[in-house]
């Protein structure tokens, strides 16, 4: 398995004057996924996890519905220069029944580390129906647990206190418990492991959960928690244009800048609770 985090010496420059010592950064590796031997998909992520990622990136493409889907996944050989396994190419082997995934100019599937949407074609072709209704979500949330929940997960980013570069995503029960975070470069991948592990736990759709991430709330995030069924997203940082509208279209809440004790409920104010 590739390394979470890689050292390298660094010069290090401040106003008491400047030396050299050894840094910890976020490893980042290409991920690619294949589907029945077939390349699907080439991310940027941090290695570990990778098949969790795999499951939640099929899943927030509309391929899976639950872990039944999959009948397998395995690394491919990968060799570097010194001959080892690099472990960056995942072959999943979908169960039978099971439709492939619909691949054609319209639709590019390759994501980078900040923003897995970059590179489709136009908003209709990544706009995406889930199979579950996130607006049917139950899920409420009282405000006194909601501004607990950043500085509960920053506790639990293990990576990121060594490197101070990796986004972070959980899933999280009305009463403030963080069931299972992931770190990554890429904040769309850290979601996708989340929804990866709770696909294979057999956990999705996921109505009873809220979903938390350390950044930003994009289009694609918003669309990532409603594949799930999951009718709450918190961000703290802001949410983008896209991703409200998209909120509102499939009956989710949305809330932004989670700092403090302060947020914006964009959407969905109904699953807050004061």
């Amino acid at each position: 398995m590739g390394r979470v985090t890689v050292r390298r010496p660094v010069r290090r420059i401040s106003s008491t004057g400047e030396r050299r010592r050894p840094d910890s950064l976020a490893a980042e590796e290409p991920l690619e996924i294949r589907v029945g031997g077939k390349a699907l998909a080439v991310t940027m992520r941090t290695p570990g996890h990778d098949v969790e990622l795999a499951h939640g990136f099929l899943l927030s493409e509309g391929v899976l519905g639950s872990r039944e889907d999959i009948a397998a996944a395995r690394y491919c050989d990968g060799v570097d220069d010194q001959g080892r396994n690099t472990y960056n190419v995942l072959d999943v082997t979908l169960a039978p029944g099971v439709a492939p995934p619909d691949v054609g100019v319209e639709r590019n599937f390759y994501t980078t580390s900040s923003c897995g949407v970059c590179g489709k074609a136009a908003l209709d072709a990544v706009k995406l129906k889930s199979r579950f209704s996130p607006a049917d979500s139950p899920f409420e949330v009282k405000t006194d647990v909601l501004v607990k929940l950043p500085d509960t997960l920053r506790e639990q980013q293990k990576v990121f206190k060594s490197t101070g570069g990796l986004h972070a995503a959980a899933l999280f029960t009305p009463d403030g418990e963080l069931e299972v975070v992931r770190e990554d470069v890429g904040r769309h991948n850290a979601v996708d492991k989340v929804l990866g592990w709770a696909l294979q736990a057999g956990r999705i759709p996921a109505p009873g959960c809220g979903l938390l991430v350390s950044g930003r709330a994009s289009f694609e995030l918003v669309q990532k928690a409603a594949m799930a069924g999951i009718g709450l997203l918190a961000a703290v940082s802001a949410p983008s244009s896209l991703a409200v509208e998209l909120a509102e279209e499939n009956g989710m809440t949305l809330i932004g800048f989670l700092r403090g004790d302060s947020m914006n409920l964009y959407t969905g104010d109904q699953r807050v609770l004061t």
